[in-house]
């Protein structure tokens, strides 16, 4: 392309970033073009959910339930969409939600998202079931937090909470909603398994994505070796491709608030729960010492039908009190945000896209879809008749029928 040269992405455009770059202007266009680049069994993983898919389509559908009631003839210049949150002041209200196995989607995605993140002032969370070490994300991205999948063993979850610690880790995300697995009938559908099973589909499905096949999969076979599943515990995990081995899991259903209590007493920085759904159990993280809570339905992932974190965000804001109130699930525009803001969050947590982002144009794309956020942010924010986010309440929301 003239005017332009080549890069892992394709071409670079005047301005520095990969060509492709002009033409994303939401989230949902990382989706459309991660589909095109990805091998199907590996874009059916990070797009797909549970069973039918239900709590998946209401996260959205939620959002669209919910209008706008603007105020006019506010004076909306200076505006400011920065949020004090676990003592750091962030650029603006939303964050990098966490997301295993990312590294199959996009070459050292996790490196990459955190250090987009740090570079735009918002917070990343590293998943537990992430393919590169947590080690290496903490060098290359100090203030990075973690997220964990803990197991009922005590021992173990003592090992890994000292191995975070050590690598410098401040705020500890665990998730509560993973006793067991969810059914994920889309991805026996879409030929993925965790490990991946070798075999000829697989290798058929690589071979026609030759971009993911020599940008990511070989590139990180030549640079790194073959992938593991690194920090779900503080010892290595199983491979991401292998016929015979397969994932511990350890017996993630016997976690309950008792090993909450525990790592309270432990940690000494921010600890949040991951995962929240109901008032009862937010009041209850609030009595035990918790720092904060997510609101979430990992993205319709786990419980097919469960209800959209954004119906249940009122009733847990007003159980929590004074503890702050995240949110995840569904969110795919600025005013998605603003809505989530509005109902009582403190923060915004987004997942898919930004992993979208990293497998189309690495950190560059990572970059700019969290400044297409941003601006979308503010244009809602001005629309509305809000400088700041303290301004934001559900009178600026109206519900339709």
């Amino acid at each position: 392309m003239s005017g332009g040269k080549a890069s892992m992405f394709g071409p670079v455009s005047a301005a520095g970033g990969p060509a492709i770059l002009k033409r994303m202007l939401s989230l949902d266009d990382f989706e459309a073009a991660a589909r095109r680049r990805l091998p199907r069994p590996i874009f059916g993983y990070v797009s797909g959910a549970a069973e039918e898919n239900l709590t998946l389509a209401d996260n959205r559908a939620a959002f669209g339930e919910i209008g706008f009631a603007p105020r006019v003839l506010r004076d909306v210049s200076g505006r400011d969409q920065r949020r004090e949150l676990f003592g750091t002041t962030w650029e603006s209200p939303f964050g990098v939600a966490p997301m295993g196995l990312g590294a199959v989607a996009a070459y050292r995605s996790d490196v990459v998202m955190a250090r987009a993140a740090k570079a735009a002032g918002i917070p990343a969370v590293l998943s537990g079931s992430s393919l590169i070490r947590l080690e290496d994300v903490a060098e290359a991205a100090p203030g990075t937090w973690f997220q964990a999948y803990l197991p009922g063993a005590f021992e173990r979850i003592d090992a890994l909470l000292d191995r975070v610690e050590a690598a410098g880790y401040e705020t500890l995300v665990v998730t509560v909603d993973v006793p067991v697995g969810g059914n994920r009938e889309n991805l026996v559908r879409a030929g993925f398994s965790s490990p991946l099973k070798p075999g000829l589909r697989l290798a058929w499905d690589g071979a026609i994505r030759p971009r993911w096949l020599t940008g990511t999969f070989l590139r990180t076979l030549w640079r790194h070796g073959m992938p593991h599943f690194e920090n779900s515990f503080a010892e290595r995990g199983a491979p991401i491709i292998s016929r015979n081995v397969e994932r511990d899991f350890s017996a993630r259903d016997h976690f309950d608030w008792s090993h909450v209590d525990h790592i309270r007493r432990r940690w000494k920085g921010p600890f949040v729960l991951k995962g929240i759904l109901r008032g009862d159990d937010a009041a209850e993280a609030r009595e035990r010492g918790v720092d904060g809570v997510v609101v979430s339905n990992h993205g319709g992932r786990q419980l097919d039908g469960a209800i959209s974190p954004l119906r249940a965000l009122p009733e847990v804001a007003e159980a929590a009190g004074d503890l702050p109130v995240m949110f995840d699930s569904g969110v795919r525009r600025g005013a998605d945000v603003v809505k989530a803001l509005a109902l009582g969050a403190r923060f915004v947590f987004v997942g898919r896209p930004f992993l979208y982002a990293a497998a189309v144009a690495g950190e560059a794309g990572v970059a700019h879809a969290a400044a297409l956020l941003r601006a979308e942010v503010d244009r809602t924010l001005a629309l509305l008749g809000a400088r700041s986010l303290e301004e934001l309440g559900p009178d600026l929301l109206h519900r339709r029928r």
